[in-house]
């Protein structure tokens, strides 16, 4: 009995181990903050540090919060059980709990809850009882006396009354939103007398009635907010005065219908010190003269998105202290017929106002005063407006001549020509936004007169912009200029436009279809961080071949930071294109056609931290080459290339990414081997480089050194000798051993070959292919369809008994063959499966063009190792090679079909 005592003891020491490990697996613990959220818990965890300071608890399946079971936890300070299944809060939780400060249960099915389920929590400041289905006694919260939040939202209440009596003494939040009250009584804030109260939120009520003197219980009451109740204009008279007896300094009424405003809708604001009115999102389509005189205290108004008619001189009087005004989208048209108006001196009175915001507006356009008066504006945007300026000269922002701009926004105005001197009025202008527009003009630099201290121009996405050496003569000052998808014509200019802007930091060159620069566009822009010359056709300037050779036109450019260089075609990079550049963090060269590095091309790149090379043509990656590179990179963007996953191509590689801690996106699904076969279409990661680790160093330094010079030697032989080399010893083999190899059972075929070719393609067989028969001497005979074709035959049958007629099968292979559906889906089809049915190598491969054997294979599902070499024939560019390639068509044609 011992001994089965002793066993059931440790299985039950084992059993509570395992429990211990499986909460602490679930439950994420960080310090002395444990996250529980989601775990689809029904109790509360027993074996948590006990030392916790923050527990969350939030979206499990909790129907109790007992107190026995948090006692474990008395250094709790928040206790989050939101959205899970409480029915009540036991009333000795706060005992146990005696340091905590916030609670939240919102979203639960808390519904009785009484004075003595809170007598304890002396210490609570938070308290979030949202979205529950509260039934409260009298004076419910009247021990919370440090309470600072409170939160009883969605809980059907009708009355905001939650006490008879003086509490809450130190509360400064309330909110009552998405309740059922329809009526504020005189009384019902008396539980709030002696409170500090802040901010009362009142949203989605269904108010129709309030009394006078009921928020005068709460006159240190700073803001409120009223955002999508239904109200009416007397409503809102009678709040207005209601608030004259408090502190309100901020005062929302988004969303809440009001169409009118009146000069007696703010009537009894004018004794408060408001500051901030929110009108947005309401259907307001008349304001009446003198509305605001009322509100000389306000410091921001908030008109947006409504369905103003006119603005006129008196709208806006009164409104002396307005700093920042919010029209966007609220002078539009929606389903009237008549444009909105905007007349001149409508802003006069706002001799104060620095912030205008008249962005996605349609109103008759600008008029010769209609900004006059704005002595303090600095910022104004009429972005997306519907106004049409068109051509724009100094007049038309005259009005602006005595507003000390800083930041200008004229985006998508449907600007088509600046003039010169239209900037003129704006010495202090900082920020000037004139993107997205018609803009078809030559810059001459006169434009941009006047502007002093401009620090950023955004012209991108206009029509046709052309640049001349001049374009920026007058904008010394400037940081940043955005000229992307916008220029048209040549940088390739003697004196490069930029050339001055010596605080150059950010240039933006992309989308441009650029093609033409010198390497001294970027000359003297030595503070360059950004350089964006993305989606340009720059793949010539780098190539060896270029006359004069590669252009560096990236030299000089020493602190740059980031450059963009992803699709410009580029095939070939030169070893010293990024030099100098030792201050460069950031590199993209994707969606580019690059499959070779030189060794020597990273080598100052000694800041690299993201480096982009995805979707190019990457076969190997050499560790000569991005070792050093790549030692310093934080990320690695790398994928979608057509990697040949054998060892002397990826062993390095995959070693790199078995160790590195570079974050490599994509990597099981973009890092994907092209070949060889084993691996095609595998993940890099998937590929084993155990044997590769087998070479011994020393033979396999002798190995390589041998196979690079018998490489070198044979490289140079073939290059200069190596058709006459095989053309002189084909001759002297078939001389020897004759033209053709005797197959036995050959002799039924009535034809040597049959000619597969696009139809693109039949003019070069019928100069090139079928006249090879004379000078063969009737050696070989081929098959042509227009000939040997018997009249009424149907074609499909005829070609397939051609194909049968002969011997071999030669396909002439362009892009057009690539492309031409009737060769790739039958003839192609029927000619492989003739081979494989007849178990003959019996197909010649002719190119007439460069096709890389991926495409060959996608395409036609063909590869250059399914054949024989001597069947792979390529027709030669120079003429004294002919009789070279005519040697081979003969031994190809001549070649035995055996297996």
């Amino acid at each position: 009995m011992k001994v089965e005592a002793f066993f059931y003891f440790l299985l039950k020491l084992f059993t509570l181990h395992l429990s211990s490990v499986e909460c602490k697996t679930k439950c994420l613990v960080k310090g002395e903050r444990v996250d529980c959220t989601r775990l689809k818990l029904t109790a509360v965890p027993s074996d948590l540090p006990e030392n916790i300071s923050d527990l969350d608890m939030a979206h499990n399946q909790l129907h109790e919060l007992p107190s026995s079971a948090m006692s474990r936890y008395k250094e709790l300070i928040y206790l989050d059980a939101s959205y899970n299944s409480i029915q009540k809060i036991d009333p000795e939780l706060c005992l146990v709990l005696p340091h905590l400060h916030a609670l939240k249960v919102q979203h639960n099915e808390v519904h009785l809850l009484s004075e003595k389920d809170l007598k304890h929590c002396l210490n609570l400041t938070e308290l979030n009882l949202s979205g529950n289905r509260l039934k409260m006694t009298a004076d419910t919260f009247r021990h919370l006396q440090n309470l600072k939040i409170l939160d009883v939202s969605k809980n059907e209440l009708k009355s905001v009354n939650l006490g008879m009596s003086p509490q809450l003494s130190s509360l400064q939040v309330l909110n009552l939103s998405e309740n059922k009250i329809s009526e504020i009584k005189k009384e019902d804030f008396i539980y709030l007398s002696n409170s500090s109260l802040l901010l009362l939120k009142l949203e989605s009520l269904p108010l129709k009635i309030i009394e006078r003197g009921c928020l005068s219980m709460i006159g240190q009451l700073h803001g409120l907010v009223l955002d999508n109740s239904k109200l009416d204009s007397k409503f809102i008279e009678d709040l207005s005065y209601e608030l004259s007896e408090t502190k309100i300094s901020n005062l929302s009424l988004k969303n809440t219908d009001i169409s009118i405003i009146n000069n007696s809708t703010f009537r009894g604001l004018n004794e408060t010190h408001l500051t901030v009115l929110d009108l947005s999102k309401n259907q307001i389509d008349i304001i009446s003269e003198y509305s605001f005189k009322w509100l000389s205290k306000l410091e921001h108004l908030y008109l947006q998105e409504n369905f103003l008619d006119h603005l006129e001189n008196t709208t806006f009087y009164g409104l002396s202290s307005l700093k920042s005004l919010n029209l966007g989208r609220a002078l539009i048209r929606g389903n009237k017929t008549s444009t909105p108006v905007v007349d001149d001196f409508s802003f006069q009175s706002l001799e104060n106002l620095e912030y205008l915001v008249l962005q996605d507006n349609e109103f008759t356009g600008l008029k010769d005063n209609t900004f006059s008066g704005l002595r303090n504006l600095k910022y104004l945007t009429l972005s997306n407006c519907n106004i049409n300026l068109n051509v724009i000269n100094s007049r038309t922002l005259s009005s602006l001549s005595q507003s000390p701009l800083l930041f200008l926004n004229l985006t998508s105005v449907g600007i088509s020509q600046i003039n010169n001197g239209t900037f003129s009025w704006f010495p202090h202008l900082i920020k000037l936004y004139i993107g997205h527009n018609k803009i078809m003009q030559t810059l001459s630099g006169e434009e941009f007169r006047g502007l002093e201290n401009i620090e950023e121009i955004y012209l991108s996405y206009n029509q046709k912009i052309t640049l001349r050496p001049l374009s920026f003569c007058h904008v010394k000052t400037i940081r940043t200029l955005m000229l992307g998808r916008t220029l048209a014509g040549s940088l390739d200019f003697n004196s490069s436009p930029f050339q001055g802007l010596q605080n150059l930091t950010v240039l933006d060159l992309s989308n441009n279809n650029i093609a033409n620069i010198n390497d001294a566009l970027f000359s003297g822009l030595e503070h360059l961080k950004i350089l964006k010359l993305q989606h340009n056709n720059l793949a010539r300037l780098w190539k060896s071949g270029n006359p004069g050779g590669p252009v560096l036109f990236l030299k000089g450019l020493i602190n740059l930071r980031i450059l963009q260089l992803e699709s410009n075609g580029f095939d070939e990079i030169p070893a010293d294109g990024f030099k100098g550049l030792s201050q460069l963090i950031e590199l993209d060269l994707g969606l580019n056609d690059l499959n070779f590095f030189p060794e020597t091309l990273f080598k100052d790149l000694s800041s690299l931290r993201v480096l982009g090379i995805q979707k190019n043509l990457i076969i190997s990656v050499p560790e000569n080459t991005f070792k050093k590179v790549f030692s310093n990179l934080h990320i690695l963007y790398m994928g979608k290339n057509p990697f040949d996953c054998t060892c002397e191509s990826m062993y390095w590689f995959v070693n790199w990414l078995n160790k590195t801690n570079t974050s490599i996106p994509g990597l099981n699904s973009e890092y994907i081997c092209n070949s060889p076969p084993k691996y095609y279409n595998s993940s890099i990661s998937d590929f084993d480089i155990s044997p590769c680790k087998d070479l011994a160093p020393f033979a396999f330094f002798l190995s390589s050194a041998i196979v690079v010079l018998v490489f070198l030697f044979s490289a140079i032989l073939i290059q200069f000798q190596g058709w006459r080399v095989q053309f002189f010893w084909n001759v002297l083999v078939n001389r020897i051993l004759g033209y053709k190899e005797i197959d036995l059972g050959e002799n039924r075929f009535e034809y040597d070959a049959y000619i597969i070719h696009a139809a693109k393609d039949a003019t070069w067989v019928d100069r090139n292919v079928i006249p090879l028969r004379d000078k063969f001497q009737n050696m070989f005979h081929f098959s042509s369809e227009e000939r040997d074709i018997a009249a009424g035959t149907f074609e499909l049958e005829a070609i397939i008994e051609s194909m049968s007629k002969s011997r071999k099968i030669v396909f002439i292979i362009t892009n057009a063959l690539l492309n031409d559906p009737w060769c790739k889906r039958f003839k192609v089809h029927q000619a492989m499966h003739q081979a494989i049915e007849q178990s003959r190598d019996s197909i010649v491969l002719l190119f007439l063009e460069d096709i890389p054997d991926y495409k060959l294979h996608q395409t036609l599902f063909l590869r250059r190792g399914m054949f024989k070499s001597q069947c792979i024939l390529y027709w030669p560019v120079q003429n004294d090679r002919l009789q070279a390639f005519y040697q081979k068509m003969r031994v190809a044609l001549g070649s035995s079909n055996r297996v």
